[in-house]
C-alpha cells in the first residue's frame, strides 16, 4: 500500500504591504513571490489553489494579488485585536501545502505568523525558501543562507513553507486578471489575541540604527576589499546551545563597543 500523500490543495497567505516612499497600501513583494511559486506548483500537480488574507476586505492592496494571478482572494475579516493565526489555521485544516512570505512589509511585522500557524496545525515549517518542489509526498526546498550559501531541506507533506524575498520567482502584473478576479469575504470564529493586547502599537518615527563595527583599515585596503572576495573576519557558530551562541554575539558587540553593558 502506498501511503505517499499527493499534493491536492495549496494555500497562499497574503498580506497588505505599504509603499516605502508614499506609504500607500500595495501588495507585499514577498507574498507575491510565494503566490507565483504556488501557481507553478498547482499547475504542475493539478492541485487547487486558495489565496487567503486575514484583515480588511476593503484594502486596496488585495486587488493587486488578483492581477498577479490569484483567481480570487478569500478574506477572513479580522481586526487589530483578533487572533489571525488561529482563524487562518482553522481554515487551513487539511491543506497539503501552505506558502507564505517570510514576513509582511509593515514597520513592526515580526515574521512569527508562519511559525504560529505551523504550531497550531502541527505541520513542519521550512523558512527562507528560494525555490520549492514537491515529489513523492515530500516538499523539497532550497534554503537561503547568508554569504551566498544555499542548502537543500525537505519535509513530509503537509507542511508550511515561508518564502524568502530573493526567491526564484518573477510575478507578472496583468490588468485583465484584476478585472476577472474577485475578493470574497468569509465569516469565521474569531478569538481575541491576548499577546497583542499587551503591546502598544505606533508608527515608526525614524529608521532603526544599524549596528556596524567601526572601520579601522586604511583607504587603500578598503578599495582592495571592494574588488576581491577576501574574508572580513568573524566566525560561524553552529554547535552549542542558544545561550552559548548568544554569548558569542554579545562578546562581538562588546569588542567593537557597540553596546556599553
Amino acid at each position: 500500500m502506498n501511503d505517499t500523500r499527493k499534493l491536492k490543495r495549496i494555500a497562499v497567505l497574503v498580506s497588505a504591504g505599504s509603499h516605502p516612499v508614499s506609504g500607500a497600501a500595495c501588495y507585499s513583494r514577498n507574498d507575491a513571490a510565494a503566490l507565483d511559486i504556488a501557481r507553478t506548483l498547482a499547475k504542475h500537480h493539478q492541485a487547487t489553489l486558495e489565496v487567503l488574507h486575514a484583515g480588511d476586505a476593503s484594502n486596496l492592496a488585495l486587488a493587486d494579488y488578483l492581477a498577479l494571478g490569484a483567481e480570487s482572494v478569500d478574506v477572513l475579516a479580522c481586526g487589530d485585536g483578533d487572533d489571525a493565526a488561529s482563524a487562518l489555521a482553522q481554515r487551513l485544516q487539511g491543506c497539503d501545502l501552505v506558502l507564505t512570505g517570510t514576513r509582511a512589509e509593515g514597520a513592526y511585522d515580526t515574521g512569527m505568523l508562519p511559525y504560529r500557524i505551523a504550531a497550531v496545525l502541527g505541520y513542519p515549517l521550512i523558512g527562507s525558501a528560494v525555490d520549492v518542489s514537491v515529489d513523492d509526498g515530500r516538499v523539497g526546498v532550497r534554503q537561503f543562507l547568508p554569504k551566498g550559501l544555499r542548502r537543500r531541506v525537505d519535509a513530509a507533506l503537509p507542511a508550511v513553507v515561508a518564502v524568502h524575498p530573493l526567491a526564484n520567482a518573477a510575478p507578472r502584473y496583468a490588468y485583465a486578471r484584476l478585472r476577472a478576479g474577485s475578493i470574497v469575504k468569509s465569516r469565521t470564529a474569531l478569538q481575541p489575541d491576548l499577546e497583542a493586547a499587551q503591546w502598544t502599537m505606533a508608527k515608526a518615527e525614524r529608521k532603526p540604527v544599524k549596528l556596524a563595527a567601526a572601520e579601522k583599515r586604511s583607504g587603500h585596503a578598503r578599495m582592495l576589499s571592494a574588488t576581491t572576495t577576501e574574508s572580513r573576519g568573524g566566525s560561524v557558530v553552529i554547535d552549542g546551545s542558544s545561550v552559548e551562541k548568544a554569548q558569542v554575539i554579545l562578546a562581538y558587540l562588546r569588542e567593537h563597543q557597540l553596546i556599553d553593558y
